[in-house]
């Protein structure tokens, strides 16, 4: 059952290819597993997901083996639980919004969302997962003003209210809103997912409410925490995983043999998916993330250091690569990005130069600068021709893509350019024959980067000898990535370059956030997103009409009932910026490096992404093994 069809029936069924009735299935033990464990019968739920790896063209593994991969900092261990990708709902490489942990949904009215879990399914401690994960969640985190003080999250609330939250059973649990809220179920599987379950078992043992205040005081001491609040939001790390006693779903958990440099993520013997044959995924016994310095991961990656790699790889590393295949036994294949544009020139519409920002908002100079760009040129020197020259917009992999998107104000025509910015009125220029602005300063554009890639400096400097052939000279200035944004607030940014969006294949039941001035973070319109974030009290009003109708159409999806109406209004975002050219992308499809060594049924095609996608996620890395 596909997403919209789904959402149709208000029924999410385990959508993964089933091999037949689980009873039939003679289940595997583990070799080498602890023998003190419960069998394997007793440790995965009474109705596990079984995954037919044969209908998905993939091979049954073997267990065993130890798969080896390099991260450039410590705090990207947590990547363990963006690749591990077990989640309440998750995207199949269709795009697919399927349950996983979960074994069903019901959705009524597009309101009211009933989860089930899996009877059985357990923690990897052992421990039983079910409703009262889900309740501890709600009644004591999220809306514990300790705990969350600034109140219930985004994803949680339809028209500005929460929802009334009950417990059915052991393993049911509903969510009542009163209007539709859309952003509930695809939020469930997203990358970095907001986790609407804990262990409670284990974090009771540090809440107030549950907890011995001795003990509480005591563990609050080692770590230096004033209160039970503060302890109790060190030991709950969902994501980070950086506290090796919480319990997890997730198909590795980190030990505790670990230092800063190296972390060895070993199976989950809990974990609920089975293959067809009756073997518990995953497959790989340990995952071993080594830390390295960012810069020599692709020489380490060429010496045959790691097994799977693409973090810390990027498209300008593949020749390299793929000289050292044959010596060092790999193969490098190249997946699709899934980012809009590999980098887009993002024009600040709120900056605070009264000059600028008239211009920046002139449709037409943005035109003018977009088809003053030779974007089949930065193509064929930057990218060997290999990607596609366009705006920053959805890819042809996502269901809601139109040629004239990605077209649209994008082709090279340097006459043109110049007829619009006369038309504008920047008709005089210096002896340099670069145009003047309104109050007569030359129209020098500074475009601030992050300092964090080569190949959007040598675009930028492509850029600069087409743009001077229209009259604007181009300014590089090398940031840091805190600066930047700290420019953005302030509004001295005038112009900025950054990757393009982050998701280039949605589909109308994802987030359209991206499109719309509602994040603060953004480098287009810092100040009208701080504005929405802050509930007005930050940030300006929104004051140019193309940007208040992108809002109007926001808040039209966030109470939207049906894929049908969310349709319409991706395709009027998506049509608003592919008219005005809010942000100039430059070429999109460029190819991600993953080296592959020693490891089976890792796709040498596959979408290379965060949300939707995490990565190696979506394509479900508790199915790869080693083939030693």
């Amino acid at each position: 059952m596909n997403f919209k069809k789904a959402l149709a029936s208000g029924v999410f069924l385990s959508a993964f290819a089933l091999a037949g009735p689980v009873a039939a299935l003679e289940l595997k033990e583990i070799p080498g597993l602890d023998p003190n464990l419960p069998p394997v019968a007793e440790r995965v739920p009474t109705e596990p997901l079984v995954v037919d790896l044969e209908a998905k063209g993939r091979t049954i593994g073997k267990h065993g083996g130890s798969l080896n991969t390099l991260i450039g900092r410590a705090k990207d261990v947590r990547l363990i639980n963006v690749w591990g990708y077990a989640r309440l709902m998750g995207y199949n490489d269709k795009l697919e919004l399927v349950p996983d942990l979960l074994e069903s949904v019901e959705v009524e009215d597009g309101r009211i969302f009933t989860l089930h879990t899996r009877e059985g399914h357990k923690w990897s401690d052992g421990h039983p997962f079910g409703a009262e994960d889900f309740r501890y969640y709600f009644e004591d985190v999220v809306t514990n003003e300790k705990l969350t003080p600034s109140g219930l999250p985004p994803f949680l609330l339809a028209d500005g209210k929460g929802p009334k939250f009950e417990v059915i059973d052991e393993t049911s649990v509903r969510f009542t809103w009163d209007a539709p809220n859309p952003l509930f179920l695809p939020h469930l599987a997203k990358a970095r997912p907001p986790f609407i379950y804990r262990p409670a078992h284990y974090l009771k043992q540090y809440h107030e409410k549950y907890g011995d205040p001795d003990f509480i005081a005591s563990e609050a001491a080692k770590v230096k925490a004033r209160s039970w609040a503060p302890l109790h939001g060190k030991k709950d790390e969902m994501y980070s995983a950086r506290n090796v006693d919480l319990p997890t779903l997730q198909p590795w958990v980190r030990s505790n043999d670990n230092s800063d440099l190296r972390f060895i993520l070993e199976r989950n013997p809990y974990y609920h998916r089975i293959d067809s044959t009756g073997q518990q995924l995953p497959y790989i016994d340990e995952v071993i993330m080594t830390v390295a310095d960012g810069k020599l991961i692709p020489a380490k990656t060429q010496a045959g250091e790691s097994n799977l790699q693409a973090r810390n790889l990027s498209f300008s590393d593949i020749t390299v690569l793929k000289k050292g295949e044959k010596l060092n036994d790999y193969v490098t294949a190249l997946w699709s990005n899934a980012k809009g544009s590999e980098m887009s020139i993002l024009p600040n519409l709120t900056v605070k130069d009264p000059v600028w920002r008239k211009l920046l908002r002139d449709t037409r100079f943005r035109h003018a600068l977009s088809i003053g760009i030779d974007r089949n040129l930065l193509n064929r020197v930057l990218f060997f021709g290999l990607g596609t020259p366009g705006n920053d917009t959805v890819l042809t992999m996502s269901p809601l893509y139109l040629p004239e998107y990605t077209r649209k104000w994008a082709e090279y025509d340097p006459e043109k350019a110049n007829a619009l910015l006369d038309e504008i009125g920047l008709t005089e220029r210096n002896g340099k024959g670069i145009r003047l602005m309104p109050d007569g300063r030359p129209l020098e554009i500074i475009v601030e980067t992050s300092g964090e890639s080569e190949t959007q400096s040598d675009a930028l400097e492509l850029i600069a000898e087409n743009w001077k052939d229209i009259g604007v000279k181009l300014f590089a200035k090398p940031s840091q990535r805190d600066n930047l944004r700290e420019r953005a607030i302030t509004g001295d940014l005038v112009m900025s370059v950054w990757w393009g969006m982050d998701n280039g294949i949605p589909t109308a039941d994802m987030d359209p956030e991206e499109l719309a001035p509602v994040q603060s973070e953004s480098l287009t319109w810092h100040a009208w997103g701080d504005h929405y974030e802050t509930k007005g009290s930050g940030g300006e009003p929104m004051d140019w009409a193309p940007a208040k109708r992108l809002m109007e159409l926001y808040e039209a999806w966030l109470v939207s009932k049906t894929p049908d109406e969310r349709t319409a209004i991706w395709q009027e975002m998506l049509q608003i910026h592919a008219d005005e050219t809010i942000r100039i992308g430059l070429v999109s499809g460029v190819r991600q490096p993953v080296v592959v060594k020693g490891v089976k049924n890792v796709p040498l095609e596959g979408i290379y992404g965060w949300d939707p996608g995490a990565h190696y996620g979506i394509h479900r890395m508790d199915e790869f093994y080693m083939a030693k």
